[in-house]
């Protein structure tokens, strides 16, 4: 009989009250809330419901989810009902990841003032690459993207960076065309920093006149204008990095990267190795030793606390749409596009939305492999205590 395999959920469960007693008083709420729900995730605690198949009739016994969005377990049914949504709204060409990062020097005042930097990060990020796009000296065009967040590194530290998925070309300035980028290259990645950069430092100038940031600790020096703006003033002397990865090939190579990164939580439980001696073992990538796998071992309290590192505030996006792709008109700027690419939809777009829909679809009885489980009956956590007639699924 196979082990089972250790999960992030175990951690919680077996520390959480060391973690609480350590940094319980440096807490959010939003933190607290995450340690509550992924410890009970699947479990007696968020009571179950009675599933039978439409088919055949099978029934069984299922504990809740906790539908955190930080929770490794529960990613999978909003990831593929998120990409099925964007198969819908992909366009024949190719596709470029762009990344922005900041220097590890601003990591401390972003992990102090989250909702106030990441807002700061989507907005310079997001202007940078839409005004250098319509710039006639390099692309002369609208473009549309969506940006994800991502705030770790492989091993847990804070990290903040934006992934951008960006179609490569955009809509003439005049509306009359679409522009194709070069095959090879989308925008150029030096100037791209640079504008990024003065955007950021200019919002993080604003939001200290607006007395918006927080400098606890170690910052507590910023407090003083002088010697924030000349805190500020410095990080213009260096080079952020920018970078633009060679264009996707087309849609379901898109796809195949959306489904690795956009709900995405800072460790998945397949990443997981033992618990031991209060130590968690868990694999990483070393990006200087050629992205090589090994394994790294921190004591459990501190993993935890890393983790929580990377829980968004409370109603936080995640993922934000600009330019053409902008919810509120994306439906009628997408069918100009269409029409200016006169609808020459690339030979696996079918196929996209075929591998989309099948991931979305809802999940298969094992037995007669052609219903599904449709919920007949709520239970209680009470009533999970009770002997029940069928086998509890906590899968």
């Amino acid at each position: 009989m196979s082990r089972r395999r250790l999960e992030l959920a175990d951690v919680i469960r077996q520390y959480r009250e060391a973690l609480l007693e350590r940094w319980g008083s440096r807490l959010s709420a939003w933190q607290r809330k995450a340690l509550e729900d992924i410890g009970s995730c699947r479990t007696a605690a968020l009571g179950g419901h009675v599933e039978q198949c439409d088919s055949c009739s099978e029934r069984r016994i299922a504990y809740n989810s906790c539908r955190n969005r930080h929770c490794p377990k529960c990613q999978s049914t909003a990831r593929d009902r998120w990409l099925l949504a964007r198969s819908k709204e992909l366009l024949p060409v190719r596709y470029s990841h762009v990344v922005f990062t900041v220097p590890r020097q601003l990591a401390a005042l972003a992990l102090h003032n989250q909702q106030v930097f990441y807002r700061l990060l989507f907005e310079a990020a997001s202007k940078a690459l839409l005004e250098l796009a319509a710039d006639p000296r390099r692309l002369g065009a609208k473009i549309g993207f969506f940006a994800v967040l991502h705030s770790w590194s492989q091993t847990l530290l804070f990290h903040p960076h934006l992934r951008c998925v960006v179609p490569a070309g955009g809509i003439a300035l005049d509306g009359e065309r679409w522009i194709s980028s070069r095959k090879r290259f989308f925008l150029p990645v030096k100037p791209l920093s640079r504008l990024f950069r003065g955007k950021l430092l200019d919002g993080l100038r604003r939001a200290f006149a607006k007395g918006e940031l927080k400098f606890p600790g170690n910052l507590a020096e910023l407090v003083d204008e002088r010697r924030f703006h000349a805190w500020r003033l410095g990080l213009t002397e260096l080079e952020w990095v920018v970078y633009a990865k060679r264009p996707f090939k087309g849609p379901t190579h898109v796809l195949q990267y959306l489904a690795r990164y956009t709900h995405r939580v800072a460790i998945s439980n397949g990443r997981l190795s033992s618990l031991q001696d209060d130590k968690v073992r868990f694999r990483c990538r070393d990006s200087r030793r050629g992205n090589q796998i090994r394994e790294m071992s921190l004591d459990a309290v501190e993993f935890l606390r890393r983790f929580l590192l990377h829980v968004l505030p409370r109603g936080f996006f995640k993922i934000r749409h600009y330019g053409f792709l902008a919810n509120r008109h994306r439906s009628a700027e997408l069918a100009r596009c269409r029409q200016l690419l006169s609808d020459a939809a690339p030979a696996d777009t079918a196929a996209v939305l075929s591998s989309a829909q099948s991931r979305a679809v809802e999940r298969r009885c094992p037995l007669c492999r052609h219903g599904v489980w449709r919920i007949i009956e709520w239970l209680s956590a009470a009533e999970l205590l009770l002997p029940a007639p069928a086998l509890i699924d906590s899968s």
